[in-house]
């Protein structure tokens, strides 16, 4: 099977790691883990199994070409070819790919579907942080006015002591961001380590290094650092906005590798709400 490459555009055999025609890394292959869905019907059961909304909701269309605006799809036209499209607000189509390789169709919208849900994952948690709620019914205890404020008050910087005291003393979590150790440079988002490949230029979860067990505190910033030289990490495949869930680490040995694309029953998709404008 062959996928195409970013940079020259020229068709590759999956089995490279790097272009033999210009010598980029090939990132569509690296992206490719093996559970991610890899034809038209595949990519239909990654949508049931994940419980997202029906496709007139979403406006993700797997296997149809809708002619109407607001419409991402893809489909094999009459001439065998895969097509991923995009229909803008105004009904103008932009063609994503069309070729014979139904692997590398499928996976530019699979991934183009994935940013969404985390979109929309995201509008939801921020409404529900913003949102209102209803006035609680009174417990019928009593309170003597400014005797009643300074009780509360000293309660309450009471337990901000006590917490901050616990954390200091106990708590060995770094902060998200980047941290350089012996020379090489990391990045911590979620509970998972990354290392930067000057090689490729680019991002790669760390599972050998231990370097958890070393930079097991943030408190004196020993190795905290405040940017990188290279690729940006926030650039890479890896990134998520804060959304309060587990990276995407593509581990197709963690059986949780795409759980945070569970679509919940309580959530609400916001169509109207999305890019309809660009290209993709």
């Amino acid at each position: 099977m062959k996928v195409k490459c970013d940079y020259c555009g020229n068709m590759v055999d999956e089995t490279y790691d790097t272009c033999p025609q210009c010598g980029a890394p090939m990132s569509g292959v690296n992206r490719m883990a093996a559970q991610e869905p890899r034809t038209i019907v595949e990519l239909k059961n990654w949508y049931a199994d994940h419980n997202l909304p029906p496709e007139n909701v979403t406006r993700f269309f797997i296997g149809k070409d809708i002619k109407e605006p607001r419409a991402f799809g893809i489909y094999r036209d009459d001439n065998g070819d895969f097509v991923v499209y995009k229909n803008k607000a105004s009904g103008e189509r932009a063609v994503r790919y069309r070729g014979s390789d139904e692997a590398y169709a499928v996976n530019e919208l699979y991934q183009r579907l994935r940013s969404e849900i985390v979109n929309q994952k995201s509008r939801n948690a921020g409404t529900r942080s913003g949102g209102g709620g209803s006035k609680k019914r009174s417990s019928g205890i009593g309170c003597l006015g400014l005797g009643c404020s300074f009780y509360i008050l000293g309660a309450t910087i009471l337990f901000i002591l006590l917490s901050v005291g616990y954390f200091l003393l106990f708590d060995k979590t770094p902060a998200s961001g980047y941290y350089r150790y012996d020379g090489k440079d990391y990045y911590y988002q979620n509970f998972t380590w990354y290392y930067y490949d000057d090689q490729y230029d680019d991002w790669f979860v760390d599972k050998d290094t231990g370097i958890g067990d070393i930079i097991n505190s943030d408190s004196m910033n020993e190795y905290s650092i405040s940017s990188h030289n290279g690729k940006s990490f926030e650039d890479s495949d890896w990134y998520v906005e804060s959304t309060g869930r587990r990276s995407d680490d593509y581990d197709s040995g963690n059986d949780g590798w795409d759980n945070n694309y569970d679509w919940d029953d309580g959530d609400s998709w916001d169509a109207g709400g999305m890019d309809w404008d660009s290209d993709w």
